[in-house]
């Protein structure tokens, strides 16, 4: 009976791991019963080496809660404890680096099918009718590809976490011959496109930036090459990326984010200073953000989505307070540490550890930069896939090597 159970909790893992990527609402099924399977199966429970800072934000958070002018309005963020809970789950049913290896590759696989679909998705909106005068960046940019998700910024962040793994994977994970090779790289190519369809700004930016600690990693030279390679694919590419990629500088003040970013964050400042121990609650941004915002501002306001601050780290600190956001930081920069430090302890050669370890640093990094304009970890698709991450990497920190040969 044991046994059965070890074997379904398991199964059961992957497949709420693997879920993730298309629905919510069945990853979190598919947990609860992963759950139940560990506990008949009485499998020892391993806590995260993050134990501490996930239960002073788990604190943090309810304190914020209890402060709040509407303690009821945190029930969201409170509920999305449920999952931290994948973080357990993974390390506890997962006790190889190999199992994370094959979980990696089928999100590959996912987020391909993902990024399929929304070329589908970009088709249809090439071929719909537009406004007279409107550019197709005008009529494109307010409703973009979202793959299997509900938003562009999720879809978007998902295919990062995938495209850093796999990338991972063929520079320093087990060697890959003949077809199985060219379809990690087919499949790598069409995340890319997915995210550089997607025009989210932060994600081309964190996608750059954890494949710079990937390339800087394994061929310092080939950095040198990363700059020409964007650069040759900008000038190839059509028109509607071009004012993308324009627009981090010029941006079109109509369309693009940059102002209202502006405002968001400012506002937030205002917030923290008024209330900087524990915030003025969870989700209490988007009711009170008005009450906050600076004198000086006119209105009315630049087109923007304004329920919350578009920053990680000041939404923490607004909603939760300064001392939570900074278990938020000591979080992530604890994550790092151990993970890079656990690669310079690892034998030469390729192998599953090194490709978990390296791709590990990789999301973190790419994450950690996504979340100076983004709340990409408010994102309960996106968090289950970082907690997945995490537990892969301390897996490969603390583990012994499974397997260094493609089979």
């Amino acid at each position: 009976m044991r046994d059965q159970a070890r074997k379904a909790a398991i199964g059961l893992t992957f497949a709420s791991c693997v879920a993730v990527l298309f629905s919510i609402a069945a990853f979190n099924i598919l947990l609860v019963a992963v759950l139940a399977a560990l506990v008949v199966a009485q499998v020892e429970v391993r806590f995260s080496p993050l134990k501490w800072p996930l239960a002073l934000l788990i604190l943090g958070t309810l304190i914020s809660a209890a402060f709040s002018e509407d303690p009821m309005a945190a029930w969201p963020q409170i509920k999305k404890f449920e999952v931290l809970l994948i973080l357990i789950a993974a390390g506890s049913a997962f006790r190889s680096a190999l199992m994370f290896r094959r979980l990696f590759l089928c999100w590959a696989g996912a987020a391909a099918a993902n990024s399929l679909w929304s070329f589908a998705q970009f088709a249809g909106k090439l071929t719909a009718g537009r406004g007279p005068g409107q550019s197709f960046y005008e009529f494109y940019l307010p409703e973009r590809t979202t793959g299997f998700m509900s938003h562009w910024m999720t879809f978007g962040s998902q295919g990062m976490v995938a495209l850093l793994l796999l990338g991972a994977f063929l520079v320093f994970g087990p060697r890959l011959r003949g077809r199985y090779l060219w379809t990690a790289i087919a499949a790598a190519f069409v995340i890319a496109m997915g995210v550089v369809l997607g025009l989210t700004r932060i994600v081309w930016f964190g996608t750059a930036l954890g494949s710079l600690y990937l390339l800087w990693s394994w061929q310092r030279w080939s950095v040198i090459a990363l700059p020409f390679a964007m650069a040759a694919g900008l000038l190839a590419a059509p028109d509607f990326i071009r004012e993308r990629v324009i627009s981090i500088f010029q941006p079109n003040h109509a369309l693009d984010s940059n102002d209202f970013r502006v405002i968001c964050r400012r506002t937030g400042y205002r917030i923290i200073a008024a209330h900087p121990w524990f915030g003025i609650g969870p989700q209490m941004v988007k009711f009170q953000f008005k009450a906050y915002l600076p004198p000086d501002i006119p209105q009315p306001l630049p087109t923007g989505f304004y329920e919350h601050l578009h920053n990680l780290y000041l939404q923490y600190a607004a909603e939760r307070g300064i001392p939570t956001a900074l278990a938020l930081v000591w979080l992530l920069a604890k994550a790092l540490f151990d993970f890079l430090r656990a690669v310079r302890k690892l034998p030469p050669g390729p192998s599953d550890r090194r490709f978990l370890l390296h791709g590990a640093v990789a999301v973190v990094t790419g994450t950690m930069a996504v979340g100076l304009a983004e709340v990409n970890l408010g994102d309960s698709e996106v968090l289950a896939m970082f907690l997945i991450v995490l537990a892969a990497g301390y897996q490969a920190a603390e583990a012994g090597e499974t397997c260094t040969v493609e089979k």
